[in-house]
């Protein structure tokens, strides 16, 4: 008896330092990043471009901590960026066109993408749909339609000021969106470890028939998954409509490549069960401080969308190369 527990904690202190390596590893990326543009432009540690940097990375990140729970399920959600644009298209219908309360028409833009999400969830678990790629792409398909349909395709401008609070504003010197990105992110960080449902969501990822045998009810898991990643695309999106003071139909666009790049150069990996939403956090960085690297630099737009696929194939790479690994040591 006492054998196997020794042998159980020293799997343990293995998949720490483990996961210690690869944390490190994922922020000596991120510092060689900023260390190598800092060369290039003196202009990139500036205080006033590292403030846009983590700015410009609030909405990412949001949307990232949504992606981060439906890959690490073995999911992915390719819808997030739809139902950000649906989700504040209604926004800017219920405060703008119908007068209701800004606080009340921020509320029902996050349950309008609440209830997005739980419709990903519900196709999967109920409708029994193979995979969430073809489930999530059908809703982004929807809501995209649906946020040009109702307006026809106008957009929405005139918001209220505590729209603009989250997007604009700052709360001593730190904007408002990166305080309320640090929070969501201890909150995640706390949930996904002190909770059972968290625990849950690890174990879904790990093997889902095994989940299911122990008694966890895994498509509530999955509802819960998905819900949550809708709710975070709707909080991006008034982030979004905070910054820019208007509403538009095709907002949202590529925010899932880039949120799924942030998670997978973060270290989790497409086949669910591995992941630290603290590494997510650094993988929203990388993609933010390339973006800039490459503005700064006078880099043509059309180049940084072919640089950010780079680096999006070689995250998807290096996840199958940790994949092997784990086979491996098995």
């Amino acid at each position: 008896m006492s054998d196997n527990v020794e042998v159980k904690e020293e799997i343990k202190k293995k998949r720490r330092k483990s996961e210690s390596r690869k944390s490190l590893g994922i922020l000596l990326s991120l510092i060689i990043l900023c260390a190598i543009i800092s060369v290039l432009s003196p202009r990139f540690l500036t205080v006033d471009n590292l403030r846009n940097v983590t700015s410009q990375a609030t909405v990412s990140a949001i949307v990232s901590i949504g992606l981060f729970l439906a890959i690490l399920t073995g999911g992915i959600d390719l819808s997030v960026g739809s139902i950000l644009a649906l989700s504040i298209m209604m926004m800017g219908i219920f405060q703008v066109k119908m007068g209701i309360n800004p606080f009340l028409s921020m509320l029902l833009c996050l349950a309008v993408g609440s209830l997005m999400g739980l419709i990903n969830g519900l196709l999967l678990t109920k409708l029994k749909l193979p995979h969430p790629f073809i489930s999530t792409m059908g809703t982004q398909k929807i809501a995209r339609g649906l946020s040009l349909a109702v307006t026809a395709a106008a957009p929405i401008s005139g918001f209220a000021v505590p729209v603009q609070f989250l997007g604009s504003r700052s709360i001593g010197p730190i904007p408002a969106s990166v305080l309320l990105v640090m929070v969501l992110y201890v909150i995640m960080f706390l949930f996904l470890t002190h909770t059972a449902t968290g625990r849950y969501i690890y174990a879904v990822g790990g093997n889902v028939e095994a989940s299911r045998l122990s008694g966890i009810n895994v498509d509530r898991v999955l509802c819960i998954v998905y819900t949550i990643s809708g709710f975070m695309a709707a909080l991006a999106g008034i982030v979004l409509v905070g910054r820019v003071n208007a509403a538009y139909p095709l907002a949202g666009q590529d925010y899932e490549t880039d949120a799924i790049a942030a998670v997978i150069i973060g270290g989790s990996s497409f086949s669910g069960g591995v992941g630290k939403i603290y590494n997510t956090v650094i993988g929203v960085l990388i993609i933010a401080v390339l973006r800039n690297g490459l503005n700064l630099l006078n880099v043509d737009s059309a180049w940084q969308t072919v640089a950010i696929g780079v680096v999006i194939i070689l995250a998807v790479y290096l996840d199958v190369i940790r994949q092997k690994k784990a086979v491996i040591s098995k």
